[in-house]
């Protein structure tokens, strides 16, 4: 029995050609799954709840909760409007900042809120994490500040449900 060098050699190339390609298209696949700014892009209905604990060192457990209805770009950048009450109190304003994402689906936000005359009411902060396939994000407070520099303590978490188009 003679043996076809060049018949087993061009299978040998295909299965490695081939071995290859689904290589190939399982690493760009899983490149895929990781978050991104442009999987991250869209507009998402948000809600959030918790307690300002203190002002400025003075506690007052004040009640918060809020909706807003925000737009992440591709960008970084993230707006829309809000409402909120603390303690009762309602109030509509503006959010505008940026956030980061993370090849992880974790993240972060830094934004202002400014009141319907453009007035700076706070700044703040929060970690999340993506969910869901990157539709839902998961929110806590990190930080937050009034606009004339008093610290607020706050716990105040939340999600974030990406809107379909």
């Amino acid at each position: 029995m003679k043996l076809d060098i060049r018949k087993h050699t061009t299978v040998a190339l295909v299965i490695v050609f081939a071995a290859t390609i689904v290589m190939s298209m399982a690493a760009t696949a899983q490149a895929g799954n990781s978050c991104s700014f442009a999987r991250a892009a869209g507009k998402y209905g948000t809600s959030d709840s918790g307690t300002v604990v203190s002002i400025g060192g003075t506690v007052v457990n004040f009640v918060r909760a809020a909706d807003a209805l925000l737009t992440l770009d591709a960008a970084g950048n993230i707006g829309g409007p809000v409402t909120a009450s603390l303690n009762g109190s309602v109030a509509h304003s503006t959010l505008s900042g940026t956030y980061t994402v993370n090849r992880d689906c974790t993240g972060s936000a830094s934004f202002s809120e400014s009141d319907q005359s453009g007035n700076l009411i706070l700044t703040a902060t929060v970690d999340f994490v993506w969910v869901n396939n990157m539709r839902e994000i998961l929110f806590i407070f990190t930080s937050a500040t009034l606009a004339n520099g008093t610290p607020l303590a706050t716990v105040i978490n939340g999600t974030a449900k990406k809107l379909v188009p």
